[in-house]
């Protein structure tokens, strides 16, 4: 008995002797290798992949190996670019517009994104250990095509889509310039730099084309010389004729755009002299005025009265008329009027008035029509026009006659004046009558037999000033005024209805006067010290 006992005793000691822990920890140790060279294997294979926060144009390529990546952004960039005209879809293929993307520096850049300076083995520890940085990276896209072929495919687009706008028309009855129907057209350059940005844009790979409503095109001042051309002829006056002509210069004063109907040709310059002579007057002026010389300049241009005029030219010319005559014509030429001299004194109608004259300067006017100017005394309706946009620019802005003259031979209120005291040439008639009643307007007229003329500058309430100057000749004994006056004033109303579109005047006048309102006891002040420059017309209130 006790022999078995002893024998099982021993068994149960050689039974407790295995060596657990030892085998314990040699699994524990094979199980961490092996988590070990796990994580090494996939930290190794991540190496040969882009970092996991990496975007390359705004395409997600992170984790990615870097055939993977170039693949997926490629296939991005090369989807088509929708472009609505409209409602109209259109497609544009990148690869058309020559759409290359420069994936091997991208790649390079990508690849370089997120590497450190430490070791494998430092970078696999803080792996291991969760003290490794994530950093998001994005690579600009790098890309180019050839914006040409894109411009040319938007000018395909606009010549299949572009609805033109309708031509202006005119309307001989009425004098009035019909706007043509509007239009839409492709907006190019700003639709360029849309679908540049779609272009580089994986998402958003849709433009809306930007269009440009056209109004229709009634803004071309051409317009209104073929309307004037027309009504001339509706009217049987020959504008270009061999025994009448027709010569008219209107000025945009807000565009310089101009109408210009044979404004080179020489006509009579009559009374309409009497403007080159105020300006000559002012910039003589060594001060301010005197009421009697307000007065003197105030009879010369509302009356039109040669004595006065003269006068002035005497004054001028330092009591020598004939110094004053030429200083007139040398002054206008200087200021661009180069067909416009005076070479004598104005004719008073006196019985044995001894005028005398002085030599004329050379002028080259239109030499294809002859309307037998006066020998003395001639001007040209561009003439007259300059020199009114001269003094329109000076009263208005400090240039004009100022910048053609620098050395303060002319003040921005002596041009004021100017403009203040030809706005009272009441006359109700010629240009006046072609405007609304009560509209401003600085003009000065001038007739003779055969040659009637006007020219001024007109005040719309819109804004929009301009000078127009009208001279009619007709190889006639003596012009009927109450045909002629009314083509004059048919011109002025195709030009304000040109420029003023809001308010036309349809039809002509009923409120006018049969002929020009006399000047005295009209619109000339009674006396000369009722003469305010500044403000012409306020002896009426006072």
């Amino acid at each position: 008995m006790t022999t078995n006992t002893t024998l099982a005793s021993r068994r149960r000691r050689r039974r407790s002797n295995f060596p657990f822990l030892p085998v314990i920890s040699i699994i524990f140790i094979l199980i961490a290798g092996g988590i070990f060279l796990s994580n090494l294997i996939r930290f190794s294979q991540q190496q040969s992949s882009l970092p996991a926060d990496l975007t390359v144009g705004g395409v997600p390529v992170g984790g990615l190996t870097p055939r993977e990546a170039v693949a997926r952004w490629e296939q991005a960039f090369a989807e088509p670019i929708t472009l609505y005209y409209g409602n109209a879809p259109i497609l544009l293929d990148p690869a058309s517009v020559g759409f290359r993307i420069s994936s091997d520096s991208m790649l390079a850049t990508a690849r370089s994104a997120g590497n450190s300076e430490n070791s494998f083995w430092v970078r696999f520890f803080n792996q291991l250990t969760n003290r490794e940085s994530r950093q998001a990276f994005d690579i600009p896209l790098n890309a180019e095509y050839q914006s040409s072929l894109v411009e040319q495919f938007l000018i395909d687009i606009s010549r299949r889509y572009d609805r033109p706008s309708g031509t202006a028309t005119f309307d001989v009855q009425t004098l009035t310039i019909r706007q043509g129907d509007s239009g839409f057209m492709l907006d190019i350059e700003n639709a360029m730099r849309k679908i540049d940005a779609a272009l580089r844009d994986p998402i958003n790979r849709t433009v809306i084309l930007p269009i440009q409503d056209s109004e229709g095109r009634n803004t071309n001042i051409k317009t209104l010389e073929e309307l004037i051309i027309a009504y001339l002829d509706s009217e049987g006056f020959i504008f270009d004729g061999q025994t009448t002509v027709a010569s008219v210069y209107i000025q945009d004063l807000s565009t310089g755009e101009e109408v210009n109907i044979l404004g080179d040709v020489a006509f009579s310059a009559a009374s309409t002299m009497k403007l080159p002579i105020l300006i000559d007057y002012y910039r003589h002026l060594p001060f301010a005025p005197t009421p009697e010389e307000a007065w003197l300049m105030a009879n010369s241009l509302l009356c039109s009265n040669n004595s006065s005029s003269n006068l002035l030219m005497q004054i001028i010319g330092n009591q020598d008329i004939f110094a004053g005559i030429a200083s007139v014509t040398n002054t206008a030429q200087f200021l661009g009027a180069k067909n416009t001299f005076i070479t004598a004194p104005f004719d008073l109608g006196i019985e044995g008035q001894q005028l005398g004259s002085i030599p004329a300067p050379q002028t080259s006017p239109n030499p294809n029509f002859n309307t037998a100017p006066d020998p003395f005394n001639q001007t040209t309706t561009e003439d007259l026009g300059t020199l009114f946009s001269l003094i329109y620019d000076c009263a208005n802005f400090g240039s004009g006659l100022m910048a053609a003259l620098p050395d303060g031979e002319f003040t921005q209120i002596e041009c004021q004046q100017m403009l203040e005291l030809t706005s009272a040439n009441d006359l109700l008639r010629l240009l006046q009558a072609g405007i609304p009643p009560g509209t401003r307007i600085s003009h000065k007229n001038g007739w003779i037999a055969d040659t009637h003329g006007d020219a001024g500058i007109v005040y719309p309430p819109n804004g929009r000033d301009y000078v127009i100057a009208v001279f009619l000749w007709e190889d006639a004994t003596f012009l009927d005024f109450n045909r002629i006056w009314p083509l004059i004033e048919g011109i002025s109303r195709a030009a304000w209805n040109y420029f003023s579109p809001e308010a036309p005047l349809l039809t002509p006048r009923t409120d006018i006067p049969e002929t020009a309102q006399d000047c005295e006891g009209n619109y000339l002040p009674p006396g000369p010290e009722f003469v305010d420059l500044n403000n012409i017309n306020g002896w009426r209130q006072s």
